[in-house]
């Protein structure tokens, strides 16, 4: 029963996340009164959102609250200035100079636990059933790659430039739903995984430099034409 209930719980609040529209950072409602909306305890809400904060799709500070998005160390107030004088070729363009660079030293300096994350990361991106999840994933696959880099300077340019372009104000207009099983960025990502795995620098800076390429295609081409 409890294991029905902690479902229940997780579904109820993914529901209610989806069904908002919060932007990036927007702070939910305080956790009494998001457990009354929701018909839960506080226990039960705690321990969806335990689940949910896994995926990278809130992050929570003690005496702040709870937030849209992934946590950042980042200070939020830059980011928004950035994200307003920035336009998404220009995020698109800096992502191809600095993200293959990345994927190349991940296939030189990874760990086990590294491409455990990376794999989880993908497997999660091919599930995904709605866009908003498909993208959180697909946030935690490529901060996993920087991760994967152990430079921790990289890793907080590379969470810098993630931030810019997570709360940029311009959206890309879906035309369905959820990803298909046949979205190229599931293979891309995996042909990114597959070099980094293989120790292969170079395979893993083209994958990249591929993956964002097609990424510019597909979804910055729209916005600016």
């Amino acid at each position: 029963m409890a294991r029905d209930q902690q479902s229940d719980a997780l579904q109820k609040l993914r529901t209610y996340l989806k069904t908002k529209d919060f932007a990036l950072n927007d702070r939910l409602p305080p956790e009494r009164m998001l457990a009354e909306e929701l018909g839960l305890t506080r226990s039960t809400l705690r321990n969806a959102m335990d689940v949910i904060e896994s995926e990278g799709l809130i992050w929570r500070q003690v005496g702040r609250g709870t937030f849209i998005g992934a946590r950042s160390v980042i200070n939020l107030a830059e980011v928004r200035y950035l994200s307003s004088i920035t336009r998404p070729s220009e995020i698109s363009d800096a992502r191809l100079i600095i993200e293959p660079e990345l994927a190349r030293l991940a296939a030189l300096n990874s760990k086990q636990s590294d491409l455990r994350e990376l794999r989880h990361c993908n497997s999660r991106c091919r599930s995904a059933t709605d866009w908003r999840l498909f993208e959180s994933w697909d946030n935690r696959f490529h901060y996993a790659v920087a991760v994967a880099t152990r430079n921790k300077l990289l890793i907080t340019v590379f969470e810098t430039l993630n931030a810019v372009r997570r709360s940029s104000t311009w959206q890309t207009v879906r035309k369905t739903t959820g990803p298909t099983k046949g979205y190229p960025s599931l293979d891309e990502h995996a042909a990114i995984y597959d070099a980094i795995k293989s120790q292969n620098p170079d395979a893993a800076a083209d994958a990249m430099r591929a993956h964002l390429g097609s990424v510019r295609t597909r979804l910055i081409g729209a916005v600016e034409e």
